[in-house]
């Protein structure tokens, strides 16, 4: 779809959902009853036109949102053409009020000032007639020369004192035309509707209907531009207005924080705000990816937590559940404050998973750009330190409690996980500047990570903890018990299952490694081998029970992952035979064993081939 098209596309669909969004803010019950007190003679003469007004605005509004979008240009072309019809009748309205307070009273031809007042409302007509047909695309131009019926009128020699009742009807009959065409419009927009309704039901799948449709209507894009305008147009007024004083004395943020929520009352305005914040957390990845160095994958989104879906799902049922839009100003101001928190604090993790990855490859990869390092450690400070300052911050306003602490722990974990990319990343710059690799590098990294998540596991165990407590000694409630569940099933059990998990593989691991023979220097001449797994030169190696020779640290991070040889799949045990590491005797020629074999049980032989099988594609997923 080109640019000008999907511009009008959003654009020319914004005001509809500007007046359902005005129709949903007005209570036509309470309206009703307002009028009805004020004057009772009004409310029985008006009140079925009012209802039907403010309901067929509805329908109407509903129904120009789900046109295609050359009706709806044709809908705003008609509606041009009206307001233009208007301006010819309020030109031909100052030449009559002219022509009254004249005293010339014949014919305008007959006198100077007269005849030029006649050509100019003449030729201003013309032009409104001429714009009329341009926009209805055709040549007709008398079809809208109603407005000019009394300067034709007064043309012919009719008395000034008769105009206005020619303007009367002239008037008349351009609402006459209107309204049957008004009437017409609609029964053909409904009809559109109803059939692109029957077309969207027809289709067999309606997931994909749906997603056409939200597409051709471009709804993230039409709620933001939509709550964009609404928010603007909120500033603009309150900037103007006689109370903007007392806005000049409240903070900044408080102030921005109230226009918010004064502009998500409704659905349609909830919905444009949970839109906006998607975008704004998409561009802020986005920026985290590109001033991170990730030029090529900075626009290309495919995780999903990364293109802000999750920060705007997030505020949306967090609206819904605390019954956002049923609340007053203030309490509103404040339930966004806690719920932006929570967006914001979702978005840092999702930033410090960004992060991670590109910062450390910096260092293991021995990137040597200064300026690409600054930027790394710049937002893994943003990092560090943010996270610490906002949790001070909303423990200022709020007083401490269960919910209060799982928004701070959460901003404490997010702390602590860029602690231990920060202590990583100093080490792989520490080997990077030794002129010898250092020893045991792996395992010390490990027991960083270990000390990490053990510390996310506290904290975890900490608000666990808190919880229970204050549910027995405070008010204890099923939502409470319900989240206190989850997070403990989520938080501290997975945790626990993982890391304890982790902890024996590498138990494991090592031990094995330590049970295996070191290779002499007379089998390392005859290997004249470079490392299966790293595919470097080995200077000292460990011989697993299949003769097969690799780098201990190599080998102990493939055994941390599935207990088999990476070359023949064979089970390399945690206590091996002493004769591994020794030459086979190749003196005297070995014989099969037939009967051996055929003792030999088949079963355990294709059990071994299926696990063989499964840790080739272990050995895809290590690699």
């Amino acid at each position: 779809m080109p640019r000008l098209e999907v511009f009008a596309n959003v654009a020319l669909r914004v005001p509809s959902i500007l007046v359902l969004d005005l129709f949903y803010k007005y209570d036509i019950v309470a309206l009703m009853e307002q009028l009805r007190v004020k004057n009772e003679h009004v409310f029985s003469k008006y009140r079925w036109l009012i209802c039907d007004t403010f309901y067929l605005g509805h329908l109407l509004m509903l129904v120009l949102l789900l046109l295609p979008l050359r009706h709806i240009v044709s809908v705003y072309l008609h509606v041009l053409a009206a307001m233009l019809l208007f301006v010819g009748h309020q030109i031909a309205k100052e030449f009559i009020l002219d022509e009254i307070r004249s005293d010339h009273q014949g014919a305008p031809y007959l006198h100077a000032e007269a005849f030029n007042r006649f050509i100019r409302s003449l030729t201003s007509q013309l032009l409104v007639s001429a714009l009329c047909a341009f926009l209805m695309k055709t040549r007709k131009v008398w079809l809208f020369w109603t407005p000019a019926l009394p300067l034709l009128a007064r043309l012919g020699g009719a008395p000034a004192n008769l105009l206005p009742a020619i303007h009367v009807f002239a008037v008349t009959l351009s609402e006459v035309a209107c309204e049957l065409f008004l009437l017409l419009l609609l029964y053909r927009l409904t009809k559109k509707a109803l059939s692109l309704k029957m077309e969207v039901l027809a289709f067999s799948r309606l997931p994909a209907a749906a997603i056409s449709l939200w597409t051709e209507f471009a709804v993230p894009l039409l709620f933001s531009v939509f709550w964009v305008v609404l928010f603007v147009v909120h500033l603009c007024s309150s900037i103007m207005s006689p109370a903007a004083s007392f806005a000049a004395h409240q903070s900044l943020l408080f102030y921005l924080l109230t226009s918010v929520s004064e502009c998500c009352t409704t659905p349609y305005s909830l919905l444009g705000l949970t839109f906006v914040v998607s975008y704004l957390a998409l561009g802020l990845l986005t920026f985290c990816k590109w001033f991170l160095g990730s030029h090529d994958d900075a626009l290309n989104n495919h995780n999903v937590m990364h293109r802000g879906v999750t920060e705007g799902v997030t505020l949306l049922l967090l609206a819904l559940q605390t019954g956002l839009l049923a609340t007053a100003t203030l309490q509103r101001t404040f339930l966004l404050s806690i719920i932006f928190f929570i967006v914001l604090t979702s978005t840092m993790q999702a930033m410090l998973e960004i992060a991670h990855p590109l910062v450390l490859a910096l260092a293991a990869s021995q990137n040597r750009s200064v300026w690409k390092h600054l930027r790394g450690l710049s937002v893994c400070l943003l990092l560090l330190v943010f996270p610490v300052f906002m949790a001070y911050e909303i423990l200022q306003f709020f007083h401490m409690d269960f919910w209060l602490l799982i928004l701070v722990a959460g901003c404490m974990l997010t702390s602590l996980q860029i602690t231990g990319t920060l202590f990583i990343y100093s080490l792989f710059m520490a080997e990077l500047f030794r002129s010898e690799p250092v020893d045991n590098l792996d395992e010390v990294i490990y027991w960083v990570n270990a000390v990490s998540r053990s510390l996310e596991f506290a904290v975890a165990l900490c608000v666990v903890a808190y919880a229970v407590w204050e549910s027995l000694v405070g008010e204890w409630s099923w939502t409470g018990a319900s989240v206190i569940v989850v997070h403990s099933y989520c938080n501290v059990w997975l945790r626990a299952r993982s890391g304890w998990r982790s902890f024996v593989l590498r138990l494991e691991a090592v031990k094995k490694i330590n049970s295996l023979p070191r290779a002499t220097p007379e089998q390392l001449g005859r290997h004249d081998d470079v490392c299966a797994i790293c595919f470097m030169e080995m200077t000292s190696a460990v011989v697993t029970s299949c003769d097969h020779l690799f780098h201990a640290n190599c080998l102990s991070k493939w055994l941390h992952v599935q207990g088999t040889c990476p070359m023949c799949h064979q089970t390399v045990p945690a206590h091996p035979p002493t004769h591994y590491g020794r030459e086979p005797d190749t003196s005297t020629p070995l014989e099969p064993d037939a009967g051996a074999f055929l003792e030999e049980d088949v079963d355990s032989v294709e059990e071994d081939y299926f696990d063989s099988a499964k840790d080739d594609s272990d050995e895809d997923d290590f690699l």
